[in-house]
C-alpha cells in the first residue's frame, strides 16, 4: 500500500499540465501557392488535379479545397480507425506523381493539422517604424529561445501580425527601352551574380578539396553592385543605375497595435510533454526581469493572453473542490461508521487515487480540468465496495464476532458481488472510450482516470482493507469513547430506530401494494420525459465556458482599400471602449484589460499548424480584447454579456460582408456551420440564399455569413489578331504583364531566420492604373516593342474570393452564431430547419381538445399531427440537385450524441451479462437494471433546480449513473437470494434485504453525494461547465436511492407474482440451487 502512494504521488510532478486535454483532428493539408493566380484559375490548375489523384485513397473520409487568390488549399479527413501517418503516406505518393499542375505553382506542401498549444503571447509595443519594430521583436524572441534561467526553456516561439521580408527590384518601362533590354534579361543577370552553388572536389596527393561558388547576396548592398550589361568597351551597367532596390516587406500592408500602439505579437507555445505553468514562468521572468535591459527606451513589452493563469486557477480550484469532497465523504462515513472503521475505509481513496496517477502517463493523460473532474468525479464512488465490506464485517461485529473471524467471512460473503459491482459501474464508463472527432480525444480523460481507480480501490478493499478490519479491537475492548464515537454511536441508533420505525413500515406498505408504487414511479418517469420533450430543458453541445478574451472579426468586399478597412476597424475599437460605459470592476475601473487590433490579419487565427497559414488581405481585420478576471468584474458579468453589448454598439458596418462577435470558447467554431453542396454552382447559390433567408427568420440567431463573396474586380487578357500576326502568343504577353505588375521571382534566400524573395518588376506608380497597362510595351519574338493595347485586350469581370469544393463538388459554408443573452438555442435552431415544427391544431378533429393537449404535454407533439417540413427538407425537394450537412459543432455533436448512445447500449448489454454471472439468472439483472431509467428522473429534478441546461457534460454524467446506482440494487437482490436459499420466504426476505441494506445503500450514495457537494455549490464561473456532469450523477443518485429502497423489492416480488401465475415458484428453484 505505501508502494502504491509513493510511486503514485511521485509520478504527479512529473504530468504534463494543461487546460484541456491536447486533441488533433485527424486531417491533411495539401496546400499549394499559386502566385496571382485568380480563384478559378487555382481551381482548374491546382485543385481538380489533386482532388482526382487523392479522391480513391483509402482511409479518405471527406475531401475539402478551397481556392484562394494565389493559393489553393486541399484537406482531406481522415476516417476513424485510420492511421493518419499511412494516410499521408498514400496521399504524398499520388500528389508527387501529379503532372498536370499549373507551371506557375510551387511545390505542394502535405502536411498534417496539429493544433499547437499556445501557452501566451508577448505584445511588442513601440511608437517607432516597422523595420525597427520587427528588429527589436526578432531581438526579443531570440533571446527567449536561448534564455536558459527559467524553470523549463522555451522551444517553440513565433512572430504574429507581420509582413514577410522582401526585396523588390523595380525597374521602370522608359529604363528597359533606354537600355533595350527585358525584364528577363535583369532577372537573368540577377540570378547568374547571386549564387550559392557546389562545384565538386579536386582530389590532390594531399587530400580532397571541395570546390564551391559562393556569391550569394543577401540585402541592397550587394544586389546594387550586379552587373546588368557589360558594353564592348568593357564598362558595365550596375543593377543600381537602372532600379530602384526596395528591401523591406511584402508589398500588402498589415497594421497591428496593441493598447494604442504599433506592436508585433511573439506566440508561445508548448510542446510535447513540455509544462505550461514553467513556461510561463519561464516567458514572465524574461520579460519583466532580463529583456528590459535588451531593449531600446520607449519600447514596451507586455504578457497577452496567459492561458497558464487560467489553468493555474482552475486547477487550484478543482484540487480546492476535491479537497473538500474528501473532507466530506470522510465526515459521512464517520457518521454512518466506527471511527476507526471510517478512517480504513477512507484510507482506500488515496491509495486507488494513487494507483491511478502511477498509470496516467502509460495511458497518455495530463493534468487538465477533465481528468482532476473525473478524480472528483470518482471520489465518492471510489469508497463503495470498500464500504459494502467495512460494513459488512462490521454488522457482524455488533453481533458478536471476533474482528480476526468477521473480517475474511464478511468479505467472502459480499466478495461476489463487490467484484461484479465494481466491474459494472467500469463498463458503465466505456461509453466515453473511442469516439469520433475532437470529442473521442476530450472525454477518455473521464474512464482513464475512473477505470484504473476502481481497479486499485477493488485490490484494496479485497486484499488491504480486511486485514486492517482483523486488527481491530473486538467491541467489548474499546476503551471509554471519546466525544466522536458517542456522538457516532448516538447517530448510529437513531438511524436504526429509523430504519424500524419508519422505513420498515413503510416497505412494508409499499411491498402490499408494489402495483400502484410502480404506477407511481413511471408517472414520474413519463413526466420527465415530458419535461424534456417539451423544451423546460434546453439541449447544448458543450456548456459556455468562461473566458476573458473577447473577439470582433470584419471581412470587407474584395478590393476595397487598406484605408478602408483601418476605418472599419477604428469604429470597432472606439466602441469597446464605450463598454465602460455600461461594465465595471467592482472597484470602477474599466474591465478591458488589453486590446489588440489588426488591419489586413487576423492574428488570433495562429495556432493550427499545416491549416493554410493565418488570413491576410486588404480586407480583413479584427479586434481583440483581454478582459479582467471575471471575478473583479462588478456582478460577476460573463464575456457573453459583454460581447452581446459590443455588438450592440457597434451596430452594422457598410460595406461588411462578415462581422462576427464572440468569446474565446473552449467549444470553438460557430454555433451554427451548414454547407450546402451540389454539382451546380447556380443551384448551390440559390439554394444559400433560401438556407440564409431561413436562418433569419430565428431570433437571436446573429452573424449570419456564407463564403459565396464577390472577388476582387478582375481584367482578363485575351490576344489580338494583330498580335498573333506578329508571332505572340497568349501566354507571351500574360507572362510579360506578369512580370511587370506582379513581379517575377527570381529566387529565394535565406537571412538569418528569414526567407526573402526577390522580385523584379514594374515600380509601384507605374502599376497603379488600367492606364499603364495599356500604355505598357509588349516585346515580340522579333524585338519589337508594341504597346500593350495593339495586340491584346482586356475584359472587366469580377469572380469570386474563393471557390470551396467538398467531395469533389461546389460547395458554400453558411456560419452564424446564437445570442446566448437572449436564450437562443442553436440546437432547437437546427432541429426547426431540418424537422421543422408544429403549428397546425385543426388536423384530426375527432380527438377532444383536451386529450391532444395531454398527449400534447406527454409526447411534446400532436400524435396525430403530420410533423411539418423544416426549410432545409424543403430546400433539397426544391432543388435536388443541392445537398446539405452541418459541420463543426453541429456535426460532433451529431457524431458523439450519436455514438455515445450506441456504446450506451452495448455497457448496458454488457453489465447484464456481468450481473447474470452472480445472480445466476436471466431475469434479476432486468430487476437490478430497472433503477438506471429512473436515475434520469433525478438528474432532470437537478438540472432544474439548479437551472442548467442539458448537455453532453450532463449525457456523460447519466452514462456513468448507470453503473453506479446499480451496485445498491446488485448488493440487494444477492441479499434476498442468500435468504431465500436459506429457506426464508420471499417477502420477509425482500422486506428483510431493504432493513439490512439500508445503512451501505444509503452510505455509498450519500458520499457519492458529499464528495460531488463542493463542485454543486461551486460559484466560479470557470468551474461552471463541468457542474452539469456532477448534477447529473449526484442528484440521479439519490433519486436512484429510492428505487433501490422502495422499487426494486417491489418489482422482486412482482416477478414472483407473474412467475407463479405460469406455474413457477422461483423460491423453491432458489433454495434447489442452493
Amino acid at each position: 500500500m505505501v508502494l502504491i502512494v509513493v510511486v503514485g504521488f511521485g509520478t504527479w510532478p512529473t504530468l504534463k499540465k494543461e487546460i484541456f486535454p491536447e486533441t488533433s483532428v485527424d486531417a491533411l493539408t495539401v496546400a499549394v501557392p499559386f502566385p496571382n493566380a485568380t480563384p478559378e484559375e487555382v481551381e482548374k490548375g491546382i485543385i481538380i488535379p489533386i482532388e482526382e489523384a487523392i479522391q480513391d485513397v483509402d482511409g479518405i473520409d471527406t475531401i475539402r479545397s478551397t481556392a484562394n487568390q494565389g493559393a489553393g488549399t486541399v484537406t482531406i479527413e481522415v476516417g476513424t480507425g485510420y492511421d493518419v501517418r499511412n494516410v499521408m503516406d498514400d496521399v504524398k505518393s499520388r500528389v508527387d506523381a501529379i503532372q498536370n499542375l499549373a507551371e506557375e505553382a510551387e511545390e505542394p506542401v502535405l502536411q498534417e493539422i496539429l493544433i499547437k498549444a499556445q501557452v501566451m503571447s508577448i505584445a511588442v509595443s513601440a511608437d517607432t517604424d516597422e523595420a525597427t519594430l520587427r528588429e527589436i521583436a526578432e531581438k526579443v524572441r531570440t533571446g527567449l529561445l536561448v534564455y536558459e534561467g527559467g524553470k523549463q526553456p522555451v522551444t517553440q516561439a513565433t512572430l504574429a501580425a507581420v509582413r514577410d521580408y522582401e526585396i523588390s527590384i523595380e525597374v521602370s518601362e522608359q529604363t528597359l527601352r533606354q537600355y533595350g533590354i527585358t525584364f528577363d534579361q535583369v532577372a537573368a543577370a540577377v540570378r547568374k551574380a547571386s549564387l550559392d552553388l557546389p562545384g565538386g572536389s579536386v582530389r590532390t596527393k594531399g587530400g580532397e578539396v571541395l570546390l564551391r561558388t559562393e556569391k550569394r547576396r543577401y540585402n541592397e548592398k550587394d544586389f546594387s553592385s550586379i552587373p546588368v550589361i557589360t558594353r564592348p568597351d568593357g564598362s558595365q551597367v550596375t543593377l543600381r543605375e537602372i532600379a530602384t532596390i526596395r528591401d523591406g516587406f511584402e508589398e500588402d500592408p498589415i497594421e497591428a497595435s496593441f493598447d494604442g500602439h504599433p506592436a508585433i505579437l511573439i506566440n508561445v507555445f508548448r510542446v510535447g510533454n513540455e509544462d505550461t505553468i514553467k513556461i510561463a514562468d519561464t516567458v514572465k521572468e524574461y520579460v519583466y526581469d532580463v529583456a528590459p535591459a535588451h531593449v531600446p527606451d520607449g519600447v514596451t513589452l507586455e504578457i497577452w493572453k496567459d492561458d497558464s493563469q487560467y489553468l493555474s486557477g482552475r486547477l487550484t480550484l478543482l484540487a480546492k473542490n476535491g479537497l473538500f469532497g474528501l473532507i466530506l465523504v470522510t465526515i459521512v462515513l464517520t457518521l454512518f461508521l466506527r471511527p476507526s472503521l471510517a478512517f480504513l475505509v477512507a484510507i482506500g481513496i488515496p491509495v486507488s487515487f494513487a494507483g491511478a496517477i502511477a498509470l496516467m502517463p502509460y495511458t497518455d493523460i495530463s493534468i487538465n480540468m477533465i481528468s482532476l473532474f473525473a478524480f472528483i468525479l470518482v471520489l465518492g464512488i471510489v469508497v463503495d465496495d470498500a464500504i459494502v465490506v467495512g460494513e459488512n464485517v462490521y454488522s457482524r461485529m455488533r453481533k458478536g464476532e471476533h474482528p480476526k473471524d468477521a473480517a475474511p467471512r464478511g468479505t467472502h460473503e459480499v466478495g461476489v458481488v463487490v467484484i461484479f459491482g465494481v466491474v459494472t459501474t467500469m463498463m458503465a464508463f466505456t461509453p466515453m472510450l473511442g469516439l469520433s472527432g475532437v470529442s473521442g480525444k476530450i472525454w477518455p480523460n473521464i474512464p482513464l482516470i475512473v477505470i484504473p481507480t476502481l481497479l486499485f480501490s477493488l485490490f484494496q478493499s479485497k486484499l488491504i482493507l480486511p486485514s486492517h478490519l482483523a486488527a481491530l479491537k473486538p467491541a467489548d475492548q474499546e476503551t471509554e469513547p471519546g466525544p466522536i464515537i458517542r456522538f457516532q454511536r448516538k447517530f448510529s441508533r437513531g438511524l436504526e430506530n429509523f430504519v424500524d420505525r419508519v422505513y420498515r413500515p413503510i416497505l412494508g406498505i409499499a411491498l402490499k401494494n408494489r402495483y400502484i408504487v410502480l404506477m407511481i414511479f413511471v408517472s414520474l418517469l413519463i413526466i420527465t420525459a415530458a419535461t424534456i420533450r417539451s423544451g423546460h430543458i434546453k439541449f447544448v453541445f458543450f456548456p459556455e465556458v468562461e473566458t476573458n478574451v473577447i473577439n470582433a472579426k470584419i471581412k470587407l468586399a474584395q478590393g476595397v482599400s487598406f484605408k478602408t478597412t483601418q476605418a472599419a476597424i477604428k469604429k470597432i475599437e472606439e466602441k469597446a471602449f464605450d463598454l465602460n460605459d455600461h461594465f465595471e470592476t467592482t472597484d470602477g475601473k474599466s474591465v478591458i484589460k488589453h486590446m489588440l487590433a489588426s488591419v489586413g490579419t487576423q492574428p488570433l487565427l495562429q495556432g493550427f499548424e499545416g491549416s493554410g497559414g493565418v488570413p491576410k488581405g486588404n480586407n480583413i481585420g479584427e479586434v481583440t480584447i483581454e478582459l479582467v478576471e471575471t471575478e473583479e468584474r462588478k456582478d460577476q458579468v460573463t464575456g457573453v454579456d459583454i460581447v452581446s453589448k459590443w455588438r450592440e454598439l457597434v451596430g452594422p458596418i457598410p460595406g461588411a460582408v462578415e462581422l462576427t462577435f464572440a468569446t474565446e470558447s473552449a467549444a470553438g467554431g460557430n454555433a451554427i456551420d451548414l454547407e450546402i453542396i451540389g454539382e451546380n454552382l447556380e443551384e448551390v447559390e440559390e439554394a444559400t440564399e433560401v438556407a440564409k433567408k431561413a436562418l433569419g427568420e430565428f431570433q437571436g440567431v446573429i452573424d449570419i455569413a456564407d463564403s459565396d463573396i464577390e472577388g476582387k474586380p478582375e481584367l482578363k487578357l485575351d490576344i489580338l489578331p494583330e498580335g498573333i500576326a506578329l508571332g505572340l502568343r497568349l501566354e507571351d504577353v500574360a507572362r510579360q504583364v506578369r512580370q511587370g505588375f506582379y513581379g517575377d521571382e527570381i529566387q529565394r534566400l535565406q537571412r538569418g531566420k528569414n526567407e526573402v524573395k526577390v522580385y523584379v518588376r514594374y515600380p509601384r506608380d507605374e502599376r497603379s492604373s488600367i492606364a499603364d497597362l495599356e500604355n505598357m510595351k509588349i516585346r515580340t519574338p522579333d524585338g519589337l516593342e508594341v504597346p500593350f493595347s495593339e495586340v491584346a485586350t482586356v475584359e472587366f469581370d469580377r469572380a469570386n474570393a474563393s471557390i470551396q469544393r467538398t467531395d469533389q463538388q461546389r460547395a458554400i459554408r453558411i456560419t452564424a452564431d446564437v445570442d446566448k443573452a437572449t436564450g437562443a438555442n442553436a440546437t432547437e435552431v437546427v432541429k426547426a430547419l431540418t424537422s421543422g415544427s408544429i403549428e397546425d391544431e385543426s388536423y384530426g378533429k375527432q380527438w377532444s381538445r383536451n386529450i391532444r393537449n395531454f398527449f400534447r404535454k406527454i409526447l411534446g407533439k400532436d400524435p396525430l399531427t403530420p410533423p411539418e417540413k423544416g426549410a432545409l427538407t424543403r430546400m433539397e425537394e426544391d432543388f435536388p440537385g443541392v445537398r446539405y450537412s452541418f459541420e463543426g459543432e453541429q456535426k460532433d455533436q451529431a457524431q458523439s450524441v450519436s455514438e455515445m448512445s450506441q456504446k450506451a447500449l452495448l455497457a448496458l448489454l454488457g453489465m447484464y451479462i456481468l450481473m447474470a454471472i452472480p445472480l445466476r439468472s436471466y431475469i434479476q439483472p432486468m430487476i437490478v437494471m430497472s433503477v438506471i431509467p429512473f436515475g434520469l428522473v433525478g438528474a432532470v429534478v437537478g438540472h432544474l433546480l439548479l437551472q442548467y441546461n442539458f448537455s453532453i457534460m450532463s449525457m456523460c454524467g447519466i452514462v456513468a449513473l448507470a453503473g453506479v446506482v446499480v451496485n445498491d440494487s446488485l448488493v440487494l437482490v444477492d441479499y434476498v437470494n442468500r435468504h431465500v436459499a436459506d429457506g426464508q420466504s420471499l417477502h420477509d426476505a425482500a422486506w428483510e434485504a431493504g432493513a439490512a441494506r439500508f445503512r451501505p445503500i444509503l452510505l455509498t450514495s450519500m458520499t457519492t453525494f458529499a464528495g460531488l457537494t463542493p463542485m454543486l455549490l461551486e460559484t466560479d464561473v470557470q468551474a461552471k461547465f463541468l457542474i452539469p456532469m456532477a448534477v447529473s450523477l449526484s442528484f440521479g443518485i439519490l433519486f436512484a436511492t429510492l428505487i433501490t429502497l422502495f422499487l426494486v423489492p417491489c418489482i422482486y416480488l412482482m416477478l414472483e407474482d407473474v412467475a407463479k401465475r405460469f406455474g413457477h415458484d422461483r423460491t423453491e428453484a432458489l433454495q434447489k440451487n442452493d
